[in-house]
């Protein structure tokens, strides 16, 4: 198991510095702009207005997209604390390109806000405008790991979370 969890960990590493080391000055800020819909100063705004009927056709989904984000974020602390991952150690002579947070790095806390409010939403809507909300929610998960604060796996993780926190909300109608 501990080899397997080695492994896993060394494809984690290469797949993030395959990433940052092909990072491109135009990219930059689009990334950091994704990657603040992941942000509580956003992300519970978003939400709440949503589930509040802000968009009268959306209330459902926005109810479901405000309860995964609860329940994701309940679930993403639980583990940062049990699994205790440090943040990315990045290739010699590449940086973050914002400030990590200072907890730890698994699961990706903004990749499961990101995913648990725009895939309810996206559901909710047809056509490209619901794939547009799906692609931004993934979005802001692959900005962790342009932005060099986060591995795939804890995105990958991130985006279950979102996933599996979104079920029992969809699956009750609210």
């Amino acid at each position: 198991m501990c080899q397997w969890i080695m492994r896993l960990g060394t494809v984690d590493e290469r797949l993030l510095h395959a990433v940052v080391c092909r990072r491109r000055r135009l990219l930059d800020r689009l990334m950091r702009e994704l990657t603040s819909f992941g942000d509580p100063i956003v992300a519970i705004p978003v939400a709440g207005a949503f589930a509040l009927g802000a968009v009268p056709s959306l209330a459902p989904p926005g109810r479901t997209a405000f309860g995964a984000m609860v329940l994701s974020h309940l679930l993403v602390q639980l583990l940062k604390r049990l699994v205790t991952r440090p943040r990315p150690r990045l290739p010699v002579g590449m940086e973050s390109l914002i400030r990590p947070p200072e907890c730890f790095s698994f699961p990706s806390g903004h990749a499961a806000a990101g995913l648990s409010i725009y895939l309810p939403l996206a559901l909710g809507i047809s056509g490209v405008l619901g794939v547009a909300l799906l692609s931004l929610g993934l979005s802001v998960g692959v900005s962790r790991c342009y932005l060099g604060v986060h591995y795939p796996g804890d995105v990958a993780m991130g985006w279950l979370l979102a996933v599996i926190s979104a079920i029992p909300f969809g699956l009750a109608g609210f």
